[in-house]
Formats: structure tokens, C-alpha cells, sequence
């Protein structure tokens, strides 16, 4: 399958508009035209018992890489990706009102780079539609939803607006992501401030425990210094948040092999050129965390090679969203295959006992 995707089948779809192309893969997996993985039972056994059991806040995992936010953003084939061998699907980003984003063109893919471009805005059908779906959805994996505050509200005003967002999607949702670090949506990344992020944590933490707790997560950018990053992990701790996602996409255009990129002009960056600094941020916060902390590892996993390399950083979880644009129906099969064979040559007992083992 992956042959015949690398051969064929992408490069029909890259002659295609990106954004097109991805409503396309959407309908393609809705009307089940995406064929699965080929995986008899007792090779994912001898997966899962390599592995051995993956359970991260109060959660128990099929296998630790997930679909990141923003590919089904309304939670439309969360089964259907759950079939190709993900792990867990984290839906969004949510926001209270529906909104359809920016302007198009907002998605663009830099081949060269193995790397996207989007500017896409938190377009999406609105807390009311999308935690409706959940609500119906007979689900086989762990679902996470991604939430983030409307574009027309100021961040004076966005704890409230994160609130009804939350405790609609509350119900519904196994972990619930709270997404300060896109690029896309003009401020929101202020919010990652230390003040502003623990008031906004806060709040979200007594309506979570009013609500029936659920495990929260915040999400944040790879453009942070050090000392940043510091901050909010220290947020996080003292507030019992369940865990960092790391990384949202880049604004730097650092480094890339795409000629003219500034064509494509603002958006975040995903794929290949954010692995490394990923990566960073993983290990600084496993560090200050003294590894407390849960991390979902996201940016840049395109192999099994890579997506150790993230457990090793530091994280115990991990998302991909270009790498499966790139990789095709067969990339988490075949990543989360191939991750547990270098678990096991590298001598490790378990994924458990490989976080954090390259963390300096």
C-alpha cells in the first residue's frame, strides 16, 4: 500500500489544491474508499506486548501515536482513523462559535521541505456540532478534544469564551487539549504568558473538577525561549495539569530547502524542518519537570526512527499530521510497527522505559 501511495496515489493528490485535496482524503475516508492496514491479530499483539501497556492520565492507549488537531478538525472520521492503525484521535480545534477561518489559500505544501504551510484560522463547525457528533460516535480509540477561543474575542475576554467551549465538548471528550499557541488566530499566543496562561488554567481546572475531572492538557509553540518554557511547565505542575503537547506549528522559516517560501506568506510551519526544535522542547520539559510531566511529542515524525527519537526526548505520547499527509493510509501502521521492533533491538523493556533515555 505504501508503494502504490508513494507512486500513484500522491502524486495525483499533490496536483490537487492542498485544502482540496484534503476534503477530498476526508470524503475518501467517510465512504470508506481508504483501505486499512493489512495487520493480522497476532502481529499487533506481539506489538502491544512489546510496548507493553501504554497508560498516561488515567487513560489506557491502543499504541502511543495519535492524529494531531487540525486534520479532523470536526470530528468526522474519528472510527475511520482509528482503523488505519492511530492510537488516538485528538479532534479540533473547537472553538464555542462556528467559524469558517481565513481566507483561502490558507494551506500549502513545500515538498521539498517534507513540510506544510497553513493559516487556516480555527475553521471549524463549533462546540455545539462537534461535541453533538461524539455524543453519537460508537468511538474505537481514545479521543481527545482540541479547544480554542473564537477569533472575534479578545483575550481579555477569552477565559469565558474558553469556559463555554469546555464545558460543552466536557461530556464527550477522554482528554481535553487547551490550544494557546496557534499562529493563526491573532493574540492567541499571548496567552501563553505565565500570568495569563495560569488564569486561564485556573479556570478551566474548577470547571473541570465541578464538571467531573477530565485529564487537561495545554498545547504550545516551538518559537518559545528557554525561560519560557520553564514558566509554563511550572504552571502546569502546580495547577495538576495532565500534560504538555509539544509542539504546535513554527512560524520561523529557517533552514528550509523551498525556494520563495515567502510566496506562500504568514502561517504556521509543520513537517520535516520542525522535528528538531520539537525535540528541544520536549527534553526542557522533561527536564524541569524532573519527568512528571506527560508530553505528547508532535513535529516532524515520518518514521519509526523519528518517532523514537521523540520517546527518547522525553515524550510518552505522540501526534503526526504532515507525516501522514506525506506518508499515506499506511504511515501509523507502519510507524507504530516499526517502533516497536527498535524498542525491542535497543533493548528497552517496554516504551515506558524508554521515555526520556536521551533527555539531557
Amino acid at each position: 500500500m505504501a508503494k502504490l501511495f508513494e507512486k500513484a496515489i500522491r502524486p495525483m493528490l499533490f496536483r490537487v489544491e492542498a485544502e482540496r485535496a484534503h476534503e477530498l482524503g476526508i470524503k475518501a475516508l467517510l465512504l470508506g474508499l481508504v483501505p486499512r492496514p493489512a495487520m493480522a491479530a497476532d502481529e499487533v499483539a506481539r506489538i502491544r506486548e512489546i510496548l507493553g501497556p501504554i497508560r498516561r492520565f488515567g487513560l489506557e492507549f491502543s499504541n502511543p501515536l495519535g492524529i494531531a488537531a487540525g486534520f479532523d478538525k470536526n470530528a468526522v472520521v474519528v472510527n475511520q482513523l482509528a482503523d488505519l492503525g492511530f492510537g488516538f484521535v485528538e479532534v479540533g480545534t473547537v472553538t464555542f462559535e462556528p467559524q469558517p477561518g481565513n481566507e483561502k489559500p490558507r494551506l500549502f505544501r513545500l515538498p521539498d521541505d517534507q513540510a506544510l504551510i497553513n493559516r487556516l484560522g480555527f475553521n471549524n463547525d463549533g462546540a455545539v456540532t462537534v461535541a453533538g457528533r461524539l455524543t453519537e460516535l460508537d468511538r474505537r480509540c481514545i479521543v481527545g478534544v482540541n479547544i480554542g477561543r473564537n477569533k472575534n474575542v479578545a483575550n481579555e475576554d477569552a477565559v469565558g469564551n474558553y469556559l463555554k467551549t469546555f464545558e460543552l465538548v466536557h461530556a464527550t471528550a477522554d482528554y481535553i487539549a487547551v490550544n494557546v499557541s496557534s499562529p493563526n488566530t491573532t493574540d492567541l499566543r499571548d496567552l501563553q504568558s505565565a500570568d495569563s496562561l495560569d488564569l486561564l488554567l485556573t479556570a478551566i481546572r474548577n470547571k473541570n473538577r465541578e464538571l467531573g475531572a477530565k485529564p487537561l492538557l495545554v498545547k504550545i509553540a516551538p518559537d518559545l525561549g528557554d525561560d519560557d518554557i520553564e514558566s509554563i511547565t511550572g504552571v502546569c505542575l502546580r495547577l495538576g495539569v495532565s500534560g504538555i503537547i509539544a509542539t504546535n506549528t513554527t512560524v520561523s522559516r529557517e533552514n528550509l530547502e523551498t525556494s520563495g517560501v515567502d510566496r506562500f506568506g504568514a502561517g504556521g510551519l509543520s513537517g520535516r524542518p520542525l522535528f528538531p526544535r520539537s525535540n528541544e522542547v520536549i527534553s526542557t520539559i522533561y527536564r524541569n519537570s524532573q519527568g512528571k510531566l506527560p508530553i505528547i511529542g508532535v513535529g516532524g515524525i515520518f518514521s519509526a526512527d523519528d518517532a523514537f527519537k521523540k520517546i527518547a526526548a522525553g515524550a510518552s505520547l505522540l501526534e503526526a499530521y504532515t507525516g501522514f499527509i506525506y506518508g499515506g493510509p499506511a504511515f501509523a501502521a507502519r510507524v507504530v510497527a516499526g517502533l516497536a521492533e527498535t524498542i525491542k533491538a535497543r533493548g528497552f523493556a517496554s516504551l515506558d522505559d524508554a521515555v526520556g533515555s536521551a533527555a539531557s
